[in-house]
C-alpha cells in the first residue's frame, strides 16, 4: 500500500517532505503534484522506478522522460545548453515548460532518446515540488501521471491513492494542480520546435 502525505500547498511540512524524499532515496516511486499536473517520480538511477513508470503508462523506448530540476544550475549538469538556448530557457523558468536538449554524460543511457541522445528537463514553479527537490538535492526522474486510454491526468491525491495504491510507494497530496501538461519545446536542433502546446505560453518560442 502507498503511503499518503497530506502536504500544505504553501507551507509544506518539513517532516512530511523528508519522509517523501526518504522514500525516493530508498528506490520508491511516488505520485506528486507539479505546476501543470501530477507526475510519477523516482530517483535518477532507479532502474526499477523507470520500469514501473513505463509499465504504469505503457510507454515505449522513444518516450522522453523528464528530469525535474530544482534550479538552472542543477539543470545545467544534465543537458548541454549553448548561449542562445540558455537565454530562452532561463527566461522561461521556473514554469510549466519541458525542454528537450542534448544530454550530458551525467544522464544514464537508458533514459535517453535512442536516436537523438536527448532528455527532457524542467524547473517547476510549485512550492511543494521545490521543497521536495531541495530536500533531495538531486533531480527527480519524472513522467506525467496520465494513464493509458485516458485523455486527462488525474488531479486528486485521494483518487490517485485509490487507483494506484499497489503500484506506487507514496502519494503526495497538496490540492488540485490542474490537468494541463507542460508546453514541450525541443531545442536539440539548435532552434525552438514546439512539440506540445500546454500550460506554458508558446509565443516567446514562435
Amino acid at each position: 500500500m502507498a503511503k499518503y502525505f497530506d502536504v500544505h500547498p504553501e507551507n509544506p511540512q518539513p517532516r512530511s517532505i523528508a519522509q517523501v524524499a526518504d522514500a525516493v532515496r530508498s528506490g520508491g516511486l511516488i505520485a506528486y503534484p507539479t505546476d501543470s499536473c501530477y507526475a510519477l517520480g523516482c530517483r535518477l538511477g532507479s532502474r526499477d522506478g523507470l520500469d514501473r513508470i513505463r509499465s504504469i503508462r505503457h510507454l515505449d523506448d522513444r518516450h522522453h522522460f523528464t528530469l525535474m530540476c530544482r534550479d538552472f544550475a542543477q539543470l545545467g549538469q544534465f543537458v548541454q545548453v549553448d548561449n542562445d538556448v540558455f537565454r530562452a530557457v532561463k527566461a522561461s523558468t521556473p514554469g510549466s515548460y519541458t525542454f528537450i536538449l542534448p544530454a550530458t554524460r551525467e544522464v544514464p543511457r537508458k533514459l535517453l532518446h535512442p536516436k537523438k541522445r536527448t532528455v527532457g528537463v524542467r524547473i517547476p514553479d510549485h512550492v511543494v515540488t521545490q521543497a521536495l527537490l531541495a530536500e533531495m538535492g538531486e533531480p527527480l526522474l519524472s513522467s506525467t501521471l496520465l494513464l493509458p486510454d485516458e485523455e486527462e491526468p488525474m488531479t486528486q491525491g485521494w483518487e490517485i491513492k485509490d487507483r494506484l495504491d499497489h503500484v506506487v510507494d507514496a502519494v503526495v497530496d497538496s490540492g488540485d494542480c490542474g490537468t494541463e501538461p507542460t508546453t514541450v519545446v525541443d531545442f536539440s536542433g539548435g532552434v525552438a520546435e514546439i512539440v506540445r502546446r500546454g500550460a506554458g505560453d508558446t509565443s516567446r518560442f514562435e
